[in-house]
């Protein structure tokens, strides 16, 4: 198909789940440019988010589960994305009981401010859709 045709030939594929979830990301997007939500990559958000879900469920990642994150980074990398997150005060590397030796990842009120930002963008947008 020829480039200009794909650009401007648009199927109505009778998803509009695709669409709410098109809206939502271009929101996101306009509220990250703005200064709105910490900058962060691609591989810093998806740790992020990894981090806060496995707290949340009380299953808190420990630094050498979150440096086997493969499907996220190299583990090269994802040491620099938790020194980053830690620097931005998004996570916090806690104690649990009296183990002082296994630190595990714990989002901060930083991230918790993020994440209730993202969730109003989705309310928003699903309001609309």
């Amino acid at each position: 198909m020829p480039s200009s045709l794909a650009l401007t030939h648009r199927p109505d594929t009778g998803m509009k789940s695709n669409h709410i979830y098109l809206r939502f990301l271009s929101l996101l997007h306009a509220i990250e440019n703005s200064d709105e939500l910490p900058p962060m990559d691609l591989e810093a958000k998806r740790l992020l988010e990894v981090i806060a879900i496995r707290y949340d469920q009380r299953e808190p990642l420990t630094v050498t589960e979150a440096m086997a994150l493969n499907h996220i980074a190299s583990p090269a990398t994802l040491h620099r994305k938790l020194d980053q997150l830690r620097e931005m005060g998004m996570i916090d590397a806690v104690f649990q009981g009296s183990n002082r030796r296994t630190k595990y990842m714990a989002p901060t009120a930083a991230a918790q401010r993020y994440f209730e930002k993202v969730e109003k963008a989705l309310q928003h947008t699903l309001k609309v859709g």
